[in-house]
Formats: C-alpha cells, structure tokens, sequence
C-alpha cells in the first residue's frame, strides 16, 4: 500500500513505487506511485502518460477526469463571481434606497402562489440576492412564516398534504442529475481497444479471403470465428463493467443522501435532505450542513461558513441583521433555528451541483501502481509478440512453415497463390496480436475497481460508508486506531446514576425531595437554558415527553424531567441573553438568562474538575451559600475521582449572579465574553456510558492483527483509564504515563518528545481535538499508518491528516463527514475492525489475481513463443487466445477480486506501506505453476503425437487432436489454478469456498463453455472432439496443479523481498534496503 505522508520523501517514495518487484530496472516505477491523499495533478498526469494503454476510455474510466475537474473549477468560479455581482448590486440599491424609504412598506402581489401568500420566484429572488430590504416588505421572518404557514416554533403540520402542496409550490429539495450511461455505452468503450479493432479487421480480411479462395461454405469459417470471439470479449468485458457502474452510481447516491432534524407539529424528527421543504424549521448546531437556503429564526453565537459557496475562507456571523443561509455552508459555531425559503435548483447549491457534472472517477495507489506492472508486462508481451512475428513471417518466406499434411506453406514463385499467401501473413498478423491482448493484462487495474466496487457494497451491510476509494485499500495497511470513546467504544446510552448536590451524595440522583425549593429551581432553571437539547412535551395527557439532542443533553434533560422539571415553562420564565456554546477545547459551555428587572443568572456546565476551578462558593441542601474552602474542594475532588473510577462521565453545574446594568447592549452582546470566575457549584453528576457489547473481543482481534488501539477522549484520565481496562485496551489498572496522559501534558511535549510518546501511548485523557491532531502527526512521522474516528467539528482536521479518517454516522457532524474517508454508520467500534477485514481483503484478493493472471500470462507466452521459433506453428490459436484471455481478465477477476474476508487476514500483520505487490510467497507459487503449465504443454506440442498415441492417425488430424488435446489442458489447468489462487499461503484451499457462490458459478460456467467450445464449436474454434479417454488425461494433468501447489507451499522463501536481491543492478535502488523500517513487515513465512 501506499503511504500518504506527505514528508517521506522522495527516497522514500521511490521505493514504494509501481509494480515493485516487477520492473525496476525497466522503466521508471516512481512514474507509478501517488501519494493516497492529494495527490497534485502533475502526479496524475505523469503515470498517465507513463502507461502502456491499449483501450483508453476503458482503462482511465474509474480515474479522475482531469479536463472535467478544471471545467467543473470554472463553473464554480463563475456561478460565485455570479453571486458577489447580484450581491454587490443589491447593496448599491439599499443604500440608494435607505434615506427615502417610507414608514409603510407594500407586500408585492402574490397571485399564483398555489395556496400560499408567496410566489416561488419571490421567495427564491429574496434569499439569493439577500434582499433585506425585501424581507422588511414582508415584515420580516415572522412575516414570511406566515405567508408559508409556518409555525416558528412547531413548524410545519408534516402531513403528506401539506407536503405534496409545498412541493407543487416550491419544488422540492433535489436537482436534475446527469443519466449514467448506458449498456451501449460501455460496449462501445470495449470496442474501443487498439488490439480487439485490428483483429475485427484481420478478421474481415481473413473472412473475405476465405470466401475468395474456399468459397462462401467452408471459407467464412475463420474470420467469423475470430469476430464471434472479439464480440464475445466486448459484450462480457461490457456487462461486467456495466454493473460496477451501477454499484458505483448507487453508493454515489447513498453518500450524498444525508439525514437531519426538522421540527414538524413542534417535535424534532429526522429527515432525509431529499424531502426537506420550503416552510420547514430546521435546527442547526455547530458541524451542521445548512441543508437549503433560508433564513435565521434565532441563533447565539450562530456563526457560518461560507467557503465551499464564496470561496473566501471567512467566518460569517447570522443574526436578525444578516439573516440569509445559504444551502451547501457549514455552521462553524453556535446554534440556531432556520426557516427554509428556497430548495433544490432554487438554491445556489443546486444550481452548482446541476452545473457541474459529477464525476466519481479517483484513482488509488494501488490501481496506479497495478498501471505500472501492467505497463511493464505490456512492454515484454509486446517485445515477445513482435519477435514471434518476425520470427513466423522469416519462417513463412523461407518455406519453414508447413502445412499439416506435411507440405509447404509458401512456395516462392508459385503463380494463383497471392490470396493464399495474404491469407498465411494475416494468420501470423493475427497470432501476433492475438498475443498482444493476452500479453497486455489491461484488466488488472481495472481488478481494481471491481473489487472496491464489491467491498463498497458489502461494507455498506457491515455499517461502513465508503466516501473515498483509497481508503479501502489503506485500512489494509493500519498500524494504530486512535478510536473516540463515546459512542464508538461506549453505546452511547447515557444515564444519570449518580449525584452530588448541596454538598453530600444524594441517596438516589433523581430524588428532589432532599433539595430545597430555591435549589431545585436553580438546578432546573441551568438545565432547561444552558442547553442545546429540546423536549417535546404532548399535549394529550399520559405520552411520555420526547427528548432529542446529544446523549450527554438527552442523559441531563432526562434527569431534569425526574426533578419535575417543566421544559417550555421553566424555558418561558427568562429570556436567553446570550450564549457560550460548548467547546471541546474549553470543555464547558454557559448561558445569560434575564429573569426580569436587573436580575440576570449566567449558568455554566462542563468537565467537573474544570467548572470546581473556577468556583468560590457552594450550595447547600437548604438553599444556603457556604465559601469554597480546601476541605471543601478536597470532598468535591474525592467524589470526581469515586465516580470517574467508576467509568462514570462527571459534569458540573454552577452559576453566579450579574447586573443587567452590565451587560452590554444588543449591538455589542456578540462580542461579550460570559463571566466565568466566582462561580457557585450547585452540583456534580456521573453519567454513565456502558462499553459495547464485544469491544473487548474487536481490541483484542486488533492486537492479535499487529494494529494498536489508542482512546482519546475528552474525559479526566480516570474515566479514561476504567474504560480503557473495561475494553481491554490497556491491562494494568496502575499503568502510568507515557501510556496514559493527559492531553495538556502531550502537547507540552517538544516535537522529538512526542513522537518517542506516541508511540507508547495507549489512552489519552481530557484531549482537545488539536491534542489528537498532534498524536496523529507523530505516529505519522514515526512511519505507522493511522485511522482515526471523530466526531466534532473539530475534529476535522486531524480526520483529515490520518492516513485514514472514520467519522460516526449517528454522531458525526456534516463538517466531520466531510473531512473523512470512510463513514461509520453504526458509531461502532466493532465495525471500525470490519472495515479493517475488507481492507486488507482487497489487497489480498488483487494480489490473488496477479499471481492468476501473471501465471497465464507466462505460460501462455513461453509455450507460443517456443512452439513459433521452433516449428513456425503456434498451437493457441487467435480464437483460443482470446477465450483465454476471457477467462484470466473479466471471469478471473470476477472470481478472485470479489472473494469475502476472512479470520486469517487478521493473523497477520498490517501489510507495510512498501511491501511489493507480488511477494515472495506469490513469486514462488507463480513460478511452480508457470513451470508446471510449460513443463507439460511443451511436452505435449512437441511429443503429444506419440504420447498420445495418435501415430496411426492422419497426420492433418492427429495434430488437431494434439493442439486440441493442449488448448484444453490449458485451459482446465487455468480452472484448477484459480482454485490455488483463493489461498496463496493457506494448505486448504477449500476453506470457505461454499460461502462464495460467484466463485463457483464462474468455474461452472469456464468448464461448461469449455466442454462446448471442444465438442461442438470445433469450426469456430479450430478444435476437434476429443475421446473421453483423452478428457480424462486432460483433468489428470490439470488436477495435478492441486498436489504440486501443495508441496510447493511447503517450501520456505525468504522474509526479504526478491527485488533487493536485485536492487544493485538497478538504478538509483541500492537506497532501498536503507528505507525499510520496522513498520514494513513481509508476511513472507512458511506456511503453519
């Protein structure tokens, strides 16, 4: 696999390049190696015009349209400069407008607005153009929502009328999409190929020589067999493709299909983005995608993003002033709610995604670097091709070449043979290129795609979305997890299962009683406010309330609702000043509320220990305040600790008084920084997470794989440490630093510090995400490649930066998903070890593939190329080549690039970062094989009359036979081969084969066509029937392939690769024994 570190270096780099121990000393493999991540568009360009392609538009199909990504550059650029000019004018016009505007506005006409008092091109007009000026006509927000029937509160009725009705009016939240291509598409992509156009033409010439000189009864036989056997290719190279686009297309679809929270008939419910409407409430907090365009309801601290519509970086704060969202925009802070004005091709970002077409091509490492053995190989089949021409044409002219009743060919001189003798020079034109196509394994970076096309839909039933190829194939190569705990190693079920208020443990945490009026109020008032959560309270007596938010929000307002809190009642009694989100970094978050008069309360809640710092009183049961002293804080602390060793989550609550008078006015109250000093504690609580169930079991299949699992949390180091020895991610529960630490104390470090750190850390607790970013980068440096999970916005950065980034589907915010590769739909720690299988299964079955192919490919070039210059004669024929070629390019790939994963590949270790792609183990089985194949086939042409005992028989026929008898040996050895491919370094390889049922229909379908071609396709194939003594002779041979393989895996090969044998003929190689690390470990060891 590749690395995506981006400062290894050149050195590096090089030895990690295409095709490794394939072609070094041939051509330049770097031209074949890209990073896995950003790779530069000159990069790109490069291994294209390095390739050896026979069929372009086939071959470049799954990669990166490079024309198309800069078209799609300009487009965006030009609808953004088409944004800032209407905006620009609309500014110019307001201040224009601003002096003599009248006290009383006129609401335009809204006839034809289908039931509603707003037209559709009104509406979308007022928020493209950010018409506020507009927006007053209509009196405001409030205005607007009346207009759409809108509640600001409860949103929308949702029933499917109403749904229906806004639809019609509006247009829904979709835009038009380019069709995928069709079936005929793709047939004339395969007939685009260089090799397959020559032998249609070869075989028109052959066709209209044969009916020349045989007449049209015997003469057609020839050139319709060739053309039958290139259509054959075409169309099955054509529906296999075909379906691969389709898998593609589906997963393009299901990535894009993102789920949010609407309010409708006052609850929060999710949604697809699909059937989001205009007149919809939707709730945005931070990490948030703005799902449409719309205007802002309410908000604190509401800050967007507006980067991917602009294209300028900058943080744009929302309020009443400057209300307008725009669609596609991220929420970079705060919360809000929004009312949606415009959908789908009404909006910017629809037009945008209408425009641009969307192109799911992106190359992988791998599949580059499978370009480069191709290319490699390509260059030997075409050099070993050329000579067989040469060397078949010398033997034709010279009378070499013989009949098979023993005459000559061509006789120089001989008068009426001109068409005889084109028709012998397109026969060895034929063979020659017939050679090319088997030589040429154009399939095997396409091999590529199909088994990431497979894995992809696969892991989507194991709760994986794939965003990025590369990262299946990367997951492969993992060393470290550096895996979030809520959520992921946790169920993410949060309870409040102990409290600690008015200064003693209460005996039960929901038990009131023990608090005074003053107290519980107090408690009740910070739960209700300081919140991002929400509770839908029916109004038929008897439902029970339904509590949406966070887990942690969901875990406290379901503790409040036992203190007999009254959600919208206790909210109605102070109006929100203003608002401090919570920060991972800060770990706390807090809230202004006005009680009325000049009373105002600012209540914090957060990390436990953070929120005690900052207190300098405390409660008591009766209401009472009491000074903060050392024996005070000393119990306080002691209790934290009880509960974090209970792997219980500690969050505090405190507040203090403050002045209206002090508060700064609305123009400035953005900027106000809450108070946050002499704070009084009302109470601590511990929530409590469970551990999933078979964590344990998936840490441990990790450790036993040779990947470390490290936690980083926000959590104190205690919490940390009781679900770190609850998962079974560290074993000693008196372990101390550097393999648990403390976020502050990681990023203390000096850079050499940190990465000698890293790698010893196993639980990293009370991290910010930045502390996580740090830890990504020097696992990195120290040559591991890390996946990492994450949630938060803030997350972001270091999802990005890991060799492979996982977010969590449930909790995961938009900006989070964004930035990873991979989607974790479950949340699930276990699933994260799933996608570790499936990659490590993709590069495992491409390498299975390679040593299939790489072995026909041998022996079928060996065997031609001897039997050419030894008696002019070739016993495959153009036909047979091509039905060769048929089976070890698509149904071998079909066959071997989608096998499942299983338990062995997490017997070993992560494949290194540079491990060649054809190792060791695989060189040694190829070669059996491929000496085997020969060994036996040569035998055959040259001694298969008298082995065979066919010395009786008409010369003519007894060589028909023979070449008969070798074609199908050749070809069942290839069956029995694909057995032996499954499990390279496995005894038994049966094991699992009833789990795959392609596999085995493909192998039904090679023998079944194989029986035809042989018994009742001898015309078009230039075979004979064979005797069923003969048949068996023929299985008995091939099924040798099974026993030889079986011994041949009991023969040790070397832990160093073959091409460091060789790297001091190569050059600029003798750097690469230098660059091997610790982290690129070979699996090359004798089979158990």
């Amino acid at each position: 696999m590749e690395s995506s570190s981006s400062g290894g270096g050149l050195a590096r780099r090089r030895s990690s390049g295409g095709g490794g121990s394939s072609g070094r000393c041939s051509f330049d493999a770097y031209q074949f190696d890209i990073p896995a991540k950003g790779a530069p568009l000159e990069r790109l360009r490069k291994w294209r015009q390095a390739a050896l392609v026979l069929n372009a538009s086939r071959r470049f199909r799954y990669t990166l349209d490079l024309k198309k990504e800069e078209q799609k550059e300009e487009i965006t650029r030009k609808i953004r400069a088409q944004a800032h000019v209407i905006r620009a004018a609309f500014r110019f016009k307001e201040a224009g407008r601003i002096h003599v505007q009248s006290e009383e506005t006129k609401v335009p006409s809204a006839d034809g607005a289908l039931g509603f008092g707003i037209k559709e091109d009104q509406l979308t007009a007022l928020t493209r153009d950010h018409n506020y000026s507009g927006l007053q006509q209509y009196r405001g927000v409030s205005g607007v929502a009346h207009m759409l029937k809108t509640d600001t509160e409860k949103g929308i009725s949702g029933d499917d009328s109403d749904l229906m009705a806004r639809k019609n009016a509006f247009g829904s939240n979709t835009y038009p999409r380019k069709k995928g291509r069709s079936f005929l598409a793709f047939v004339w992509d395969a007939c685009k190929d260089l090799t397959l156009i020559i032998l249609m033409v070869a075989a028109a010439v052959s066709l209209a020589l044969g009916i020349t000189t045989e007449g049209i009864k015997e003469g057609w036989y020839d050139g319709a067999s060739i053309a039958f056997a290139v259509l054959l290719v075409v169309f099955v190279t054509a529906i296999s493709d075909y379906k691969q686009s389709l898998q593609f297309q589906n997963l393009n679809e299901e990535k894009q299909n993102i789920r949010l929270e609407v309010v409708r008939g006052g609850r929060r419910i999710m949604v697809s983005i699909y059937d989001l409407v205009v007149g919809d409430v939707v709730p945005l907090k931070i990490g948030d995608q703005v799902p449409a365009d719309g205007i802002v309801v309410s908000g604190h601290s509401l800050s967007i993003d507006e980067s991917s519509m602009t294209g300028e970086s900058k943080i744009v704060h929302k309020d009443q002033k400057s209300p307008f969202l725009m669609s596609g925009c991220k929420v970079a802070d705060g919360y809000g709610t929004m009312l949606v004005t415009a959908v789908g091709i009404n909006t910017e970002w629809g037009l945008l995604m209408a425009s641009i077409s969307e192109d799911s091509g992106e190359e992988t490492p791998l599949q580059v670097r499978l370009n480069g053995v191709a290319t490699f190989i390509g260059m030997v089949g075409l050099s070993v091709a050329l000579a067989v021409l040469v060397v078949l044409l010398a033997r034709y002219f010279t009378g070499h070449t013989y009949n098979p009743d023993g005459s000559v060919q061509y006789v120089k001189g001989k008068m009426g043979g001109v068409g005889q003798t084109i028709r012998g020079v397109v026969r060895i034109f034929t063979v020659a290129v017939t050679i090319v196509v088997v030589a040429v394994p154009e399939g095997l970076p396409l091999a590529v795609t199909l088994t990431l096309a497979f894995s992809m839909r696969k892991m989507m039933k194991d709760k994986a979305l794939v965003r990025r190829l590369s990262a299946c194939e990367t997951m492969g190569s993992a060393s470290t997890i550096c895996s979030d705990k809520t959520g992921t190693l946790t169920l993410n079920q949060m309870t409040v299962v102990e409290a600690y208020f008015g200064g003693k443990k209460m005996d039960s945490p929901d038990n009131a009683q023990m608090l005074s009026a003053d107290l519980t109020s107090l408690i009740v008032e910070g739960i209700a406010q300081n919140t991002s959560g929400s509770i839908f309270e029916p109004e038929q007596g008897g439902q029970e309330p339904e509590v949406t938010g966070s887990p942690t929000e969901k875990a406290i307002l379901s503790w409040g609702l036992k203190l007999g809190m009254k959600f919208n009642e206790t909210r109605s009694k102070s109006s929100i000043l203003h608002v401090f989100p919570f920060n991972s970094e800060k770990k706390q978050g807090g809230v202004a509320v006005h009680l009325g008069g000049s009373e105002v309360h600012i209540h914090w809640k957060g990390a436990a220990e953070i929120i005690l710092d900052s207190c300098t009183c405390w409660v008591d049961t009766d209401g009472s305040k009491h000074s903060m002293t050392p024996e005070k804080v000393a119990e306080f602390k002691k209790f934290i600790e009880d509960m974090a060793a209970a792997s219980l989550r500690c969050v505090a609550f405190a507040y203090r008084t403050h002045e209206m008078d002090d508060v700064p006015d609305e123009d400035h109250r953005e900027e106000w920084k809450l108070p946050e000093d002499n704070l009084i504690m009302l109470g601590i609580v511990g929530i409590k997470d469970p551990c999933r169930p078979g964590v344990r079991d998936s840490v441990r299949l990790c450790q036993a794989a040779g990947i470390k699992v490290r936690m980083v949390t926000g959590d104190n180091l205690q919490t940390a440490r009781a679900i770190a020895l609850e998962c079974g991610i560290v074993d000693d529960p008196n372990v101390s630093e550097p393999v648990i630490i403390e976020g502050k104390t990681f990023r203390a470090l000096s850079d050499l510090e940190r990465e000698e750190a890293a790698e010893k850390i196993s639980v990293m607790g009370r991290s910010s995400p930045n502390d996580k970013l740090l830890l990504v980068k020097a696992l990195r440096a120290r040559g591991h490649v890390v996946a990492v999970t994450g949630d938060g916005t803030n997350d972001a950065p270091a999802l990005h930066e890991a060799d492979i980034g996982l977010s969590m589907g449930i909790q995961g915010t938009e900006v989070a998903k964004e930035s990873s590769d991979i989607i974790i739909l479950d949340d699930n720690f276990a699933s994260v070890v799933r996608v570790v299988r499936w990659g490590r299964s993709v590069y495992a079955n491409i390498q299975k593939f390679i040593q299939f192919q790489l072995t026909v490919n041998f022996a079928a070039l060996i065997i031609n190329v001897v039997a050419a210059v030894s008696s002019g004669n070739v016993p495959l024929n153009a036909v047979q080549l091509l039905w060769v070629n048929l089976i070890m390019d698509t149904l071998g790939a079909l066959a071997l690039a989608t096998e499942p994963p299983t338990n062995h590949l997490m017997e070993r270790p992560p494949v290194g970062r540079r491990e060649p792609l054809i190792t060791n183990i695989m060189w040694r089985n190829l070669i059996i094989m491929a000496l085997f194949q020969v060994s036996v086939l040569l035998t055959l042409n040259f001694k298969g009359v008298s082995l065979l005992q066919l010395k009786n028989d008409d010369t003519a026929h007894a060589d028909k036979v023979k070449n008969t008898f070798i074609f199908n040996t050749f070809v069942l050895c290839q069956v029995f081969n694909e057995f032996n491919a499954r499990k390279p370094d496995e005894l038994n390889i049966f094991k699992g084969i009833s789990g795959n049922h392609l596999f085995i229909g493909i192998i039904a379908i090679t023998v079944i066509l194989q029986t035809l071609i042989v018994e009742f396709l001898g015309k078009f194939a230039s075979t004979v029937k064979l005797s069923w003594q003969l048949w068996l002779v023929s299985i008995g041979l091939a099924f040798f392939s099974w026993p030889l393989a079986f011994v041949g895996k009991l023969i040790p090969v070397p832990r160093r690769p073959f091409r460091e044998f060789f790297a001091c003929c190569c050059k600029g190689s003798k750097q690469a024994p230098d660059d091997a690390t610790s982290n690129d470990k070979e699996d090359n060891k004798p089979e158990p």
